[in-house]
């Protein structure tokens, strides 16, 4: 039996990135490991690519998960694979990884089941990554330290024990550092690896540098969550916390149920600030529908010469939010208090599409 799952968490990177990973892992000096891939909703396209690729290495399986229309979660993503790791350690990879021929070798040497142990990456320039070379001929740019907590070898009945990663996290940042910081809370031991240089990171641009201040239709994302994973890693850290996802861990919604809310019909609701609060912070808390379907568009009245004369001569005129803010404020919503529930949001340039299942049985009054 092998005694290592290696974890990889993905969504619609490139295929050559993931090619130069796993070659890596076909390379080790001893072979105790057997890989999970675990796609977050990947576009058809990049899913199929990668399917194809990871069938290629006999050490390595694959799983879709029906989330292309939900925010990255990495934490969600990796859960999933853990609740069915039966191995006695799984390591948290990257596909941004390339990893020495020893990895695994020395990954072995790290087992301790009351220990997580992460480790030091060399990281590379954009210029090097595009190089197909050894291990030992790449340039590292600049080399990690203590203060990096991804790349962990974890003792899998450990990160059970705390329901696994804080679910809360969502697109990028804190939940590496979290779970290290619940895992001290619990009595266990996080030490650093830096005695060998045993992975790089191949170049790519970050995540906030992505960010955009209008709508993006061509990627989730949500103005300060950064912040908000920041505090959220605070006030684990401050209150002691062990165990997080009270309401369950490990789950994604399954392909019937996306079908089942993709025919479900929508009804309009438009851009004014009056329907946009009160639909957010009255109507969904308090629905008694099975199933909540919306699509936000922008109200024509307020391209009229009516609407606009008005508005010149200060008369009192409804107040609209643009679809940049209605996205804040309904990716804020979500992730905060609905992410546990099966959803679906889809943002066009022109409109945002929101459907969720709540829940609610009406045949229970």
């Amino acid at each position: 039996m092998n005694s290592i799952t290696i974890l990889y968490p993905y969504r619609n990177r490139e295929v050559k990135r993931i090619r130069r990973s796993l070659n890596s892992l076909a390379q080790q000096s001893v072979k105790n490991f057997t890989v999970k891939f675990i796609d977050y909703g990947s576009d058809e396209k990049k899913a199929e690519a990668i399917r194809t690729l990871v069938a290629a290495y006999d050490f390595a399986s694959y799983e879709y998960l029906y989330t292309k229309d939900q925010p990255w979660n990495k934490c969600k993503a990796l859960n999933f694979a853990i609740k069915k790791v039966t191995s006695g350690y799984c390591f948290v990879a990257d596909v941004d990884m390339i990893f020495h021929s020893r990895f695994t070798e020395i990954l072995e040497q790290q087992f301790d089941q009351s220990c997580a142990t992460y480790f030091q990456v060399g990281f590379l320039s954009e210029q090097e990554t595009d190089k197909d070379v050894a291990f030992e001929t790449y340039t590292v740019n600049f080399k990690s330290t203590e203060e990096a907590t991804g790349m962990t070898l974890f003792p899998v009945a450990a990160i059970k024990e705390i329901n696994g990663f804080d679910e809360f996290f969502h697109f990028w940042g804190a939940e590496d550092t979290d779970i290290h910081n619940r895992l001290k809370n619990a009595g266990y031991r996080v030490k650093y690896y830096d005695e060998k240089l045993l992975m790089l990171h191949q170049w790519h641009p970050n995540y906030r540098k992505r960010e955009t201040r209008t709508l993006n239709p061509a990627e989730l994302q949500l103005s300060g969550i950064v912040e908000i994973n920041k505090q959220h890693l605070l006030n684990n850290l401050s209150n002691n916390v062990t165990k997080v996802n009270e309401d369950g861990w490990g789950n994604s919604m399954s392909e019937e149920t996306l079908d089942e809310l993709e025919s479900f019909p929508v009804t309009t609701l438009f851009d004014e600030k009056t329907l946009i609060d009160y639909f957010l912070y009255q109507q969904l808390p308090n629905t008694k529908k099975n199933i909540v379907a919306v699509e936000v568009k922008r109200n024509p009245i307020q391209h009229t010469l009516k609407y606009k004369l008005k508005k010149a001569l200060r008369k009192k005129v409804p107040e609209f939010y643009n679809l940049k803010e209605i996205n804040d404020q309904f990716l804020l919503q979500i992730v905060t208090s609905y992410h546990t529930k099966p959803y679906i949001y889809r943002v066009k340039e022109k409109s945002i599409l929101f459907k969720m299942k709540t829940g609610y049985n009406s045949n229970s009054d």
